[in-house]
């Protein structure tokens, strides 16, 4: 217990130093410069002395509104508003104490407000599949997202990374520029059910990579599976009580070069060694709708997956600007799993003004498939319930796919400010025909302070 209140009191002193020092130079002549790369600026100089000197102050916002403008469960006219303040210092160890090639980072995140999704787009005996403001969840509190240390040995062909932090950093790794969860993040997380937990849940973890070349890596991961540390209240929790199992990632990765422009393959796979229910059968092997009898247990669950990103197009020769495309698979297990596939494509124009050539347009389309057996499951509990009509409180909603678009563009108002209106289609929300398509306005905000 000791060790945990130390390092939750360090954790205390970095973020307080940390926002002192944002604080008191506020006032710095380059505080809101469009060219600077942060909000508050350089601090008359002061914060790009503490990066020479190994301290990167990371201080940034994220906000998301959702409106639903037609459709879905609930068209009654609402905007929902969530969001998230990030605050942490990234650390060169080998300039700060001449430990070479070693890195540390610590990170905290709260995040706060309400999702449009849960009770206007989707019913709320089924929810949505995917998200249309992904910043909401894991709730309304303070979390300890990252504490870590990294080293590289043998001239930078192994890196191990250990502390705690979430599978999606390293493995199935995506940008999150959209506003749609669908197209945002590490995807295996949003349908790996209860076992991947995405950012800002943190687990004891340990990542090993190494560099086969310039272009091509291999890394494995084992990640504590302690599904209490979702719990409201225990974001900062780092003992290993109520362990479950471990989540074992493995995954290739390449960044080939292609007409000169920059690519990045993913091909991954995941083992839980914890136990798993069965989505339909009961202990004997039949549905336990009809029985009532408890779910058969499994030993493990698994999957899957794919990313693919591809800078297409550079614009008039300049490789910062031009045409990207990227797409996601996951596969996991049917026994197990809620959601059994997931698929998507985006396009992204960067720079697609000559006048805004920060800019960027976007657009994606996912495809979001139930597993067969939940929706099996769910006719057998109606028919054993004796329900029929959507409309009774007792009906199980049966849930097969759901489709989600979006198109966006991000206006780069500063180099520390992008602000991207969108608007997203939710098509069968929930993966259920009863419930109209809806139509949402988005609007996501980005600062780094």
């Amino acid at each position: 217990m000791k060790k945990k209140h130390v390092n939750a009191r360090l954790i205390c002193q970095v973020s307080a130093a940390a926002a002192l020092v944002l604080a008191g130079n506020a006032m710095a002549a380059d505080a809101f410069s469009s060219d600077s790369k942060w909000m508050t600026g350089d601090w008359g100089g002061e914060r790009t002395k503490l990066i020479e000197q190994g301290i990167d102050i990371k201080a940034d916002y994220v906000g998301e509104v959702g409106g639903n403008l037609h459709g879905g469960y609930n068209d009654d006219k609402t905007a929902r508003y969530a969001d998230q303040f990030g605050l942490g210092v990234a650390l060169d160890l080998q300039k700060l104490w001449g430990w070479d090639n070693t890195q540390a980072k610590i990170q905290l995140t709260n995040r706060n407000g309400y999702n449009i999704s849960n009770d206007r787009v989707g019913d709320p005996r089924a929810g949505t599949l995917s998200s249309s403001q992904e910043v909401y969840g894991r709730g309304h509190m303070v979390r300890l997202t990252q504490l870590w240390i990294q080293h590289q040995f043998f001239d930078n062909k192994l890196d191990v990374k250990a502390g705690y932090f979430g599978e999606g950093e390293d493995f199935n790794t995506f940008p999150c520029d959209f506003q749609n969860l669908a197209f945002c993040g590490s995807q295996v997380g949003n349908w790996a059910t209860n076992i991947w937990y995405n950012w800002p849940v943190s687990q004891a973890a340990i990542r090993v990579k190494y560099n086969i070349n310039d272009e091509l890596y291999a890394q494995i991961g084992a990640y504590n599976q302690n599904p209490s540390q979702l719990e409201h209240g225990n974001g900062f929790k780092l003992s290993g009580s109520g362990t479950k199992g471990t989540v074992l990632p493995v995954e290739l990765v390449w960044s080939p070069k292609v007409n000169s422009l920059p690519g990045e393959y993913r091909v991954g796979y995941y083992k839980s060694t914890a136990d798993a229910s069965d989505v339909r059968e009961d202990v004997n092997g039949f549905d336990a709708a009809t029985t009532g009898d408890a779910y058969k247990t499994h030993s493990s669950k698994h999957g899957y997956w794919f990313v693919a990103q591809q800078q297409l197009t550079s614009h008039n020769g300049d490789a910062s600007r031009g045409l990207n495309i990227a797409a996601n698979a996951t596969f996991h297990d049917k026994d197990t799993n809620f959601i059994d596939n997931y698929q998507s494509v985006m396009f992204v124009y960067k720079g697609p003004f000559d006048a805004r050539p920060k800019d960027d347009v976007g657009i994606g389309a996912a495809r979001i498939h139930v597993n067969d057996d939940v929706k099996k499951n769910a006719e057998l509990l109606n028919a054993s319930n004796g329900v029929s009509d959507y409309d009774n409180p007792v009906f199980s909603p049966i849930r097969e796919t759901e489709y989600n678009y979006e198109i966006n563009y991000g206006f780069h108002v500063t180099n520390w400010l992008t602000v991207r209106p969108n608007l997203q289609y939710i098509t069968h929300p929930g993966g259920v025909d009863a419930v109209d398509n809806a139509l949402v306005a988005g609007l996501k905000i980005q600062s780094v302070f």
